[in-house]
């Protein structure tokens, strides 16, 4: 159970006419029952009831005549009557309505009021406060719903979003090694070669070819070499970050992409690849298999200056590579501009 007392500052107008107070009576009765508000007034002295409405005495589940008389030690539980009388006192010790949220069980249910109390004195002086009480629990719990039908469909929408990207980069992914394809890799190149050529920086282009297998691979078949792509996959993915772009361009051929990365950057770091997979072990079915790969490695603009020298030049080094046995690491030449 907790309260909330806010000062209201009361609005000025012009005195009432005595010949329509009896119509502006009736109008804001009319007008609280249509809120389903529940009135009282008490004797600020003693905190005794003088008055409920039928909305009041139905709640507290006592007939009018059984309310009057007593205070609300007499009516509800001690704690209630504490907070209660509590704003009664913070009313009585201001000038201005004071309007407070209640919070508490009754009857094992669940209410939120927002109550408007205002203390006044009577035409013989006698102090009275009237607090009017609006039940805003139907409210707040409509509110709620509505909050966690928009957190869910937000997170409907969210998930769709989500699932969206996932099936559009799986129709970009090759399912042996998890690596995109090759439609995939020749829109990152291009976008690369477009991005370092407005920015004036450099970036790398790498060809992989898996050597070739080894009598043992070469007989237990296909799903050894599933095995060893699989592999294959894995190491390029721990080996390139969020910005490069691994793909299987082909067969045993692979492509990678390193942003931003010179040719002594992408020669040190391809080169620690070179040297994982020729360590790397793939068991199958209780066998050790093992791989090798000829690596290719070119930058933009230093050994080419447009996308298809690019290529060439990769493509050259790693016919070099595999013409010097595999397993080896060749960088294509650094071009030189004629004076």
């Amino acid at each position: 159970m907790s309260f909330q007392p806010t000062p209201t500052a009361p609005t000025p107008g012009p005195a009432i006419d005595p010949r329509f107070e009896s119509l502006l009576a009736g109008a804001l009765a009319h007008w609280l029952a249509r809120q389903g508000a529940m009135v009282a007034i008490k004797d600020a002295a003693t905190g005794r009831y003088e008055y409920v409405d039928a909305a009041m005495a139905s709640f507290l589940g006592r007939a009018p005549g059984d309310i009057c008389g007593h205070t609300d030690a007499d009516l509800v539980e001690p704690t209630l009557a504490t907070a209660w009388r509590a704003a009664d006192q913070t009313t009585l010790a201001q000038a201005l309505p004071l309007s407070t949220e209640h919070r508490f069980e009754w009857a094992g249910q669940r209410h939120e009021f927002a109550v408007l109390r205002l203390a006044q004195p009577d035409a013989g002086g006698t102090r009275r406060i009237c607090s009017v009480w609006v039940d805003q629990s139907s409210q707040r719990q409509q509110e709620a719903q509505l909050r966690a039908a928009l957190e869910q469909l937000e997170q409907q929408q969210g998930a769709n979003a989500k699932l969206r990207l996932e099936l559009a980069d799986q129709g970009l992914r090759d399912s042996a090694t998890g690596l995109y394809t090759r439609s995939h890799f020749e829109d990152q190149l291009r976008r690369e070669v477009d991005l370092s050529t407005r920015e004036h920086r450099e970036f790398a282009l790498v060809l992989i070819d898996i050597d070739p297998f080894d009598a043992k691979v070469s007989a237990l078949g296909d799903v050894a070499e599933a095995r060893i792509f699989e592999a294959m996959g894995r190491l390029l993915r721990g080996n390139t970050r969020a910005m490069d772009a691994s793909c299987r361009l082909d067969g045993h051929l692979f492509g990678v992409l390193l942003s931003g990365v010179g040719l002594a950057t992408a020669h040190s770091r391809m080169e620690g690849l070179r040297r994982q997979c020729a360590t790397q072990i793939v068991v199958l079915d209780g066998r050790e298999l093992g791989f090798s790969v000829s690596m290719g490695v070119a930058s933009f603009p230093h050994t080419a200056g447009s996308q298809q020298e690019l290529l060439a030049a990769c493509d050259g080094a790693l016919a070099e590579a595999r013409r010097r046995g595999g397993n080896h690491l060749t960088l294509a030449s650094i071009r030189f501009e004629s004076g």
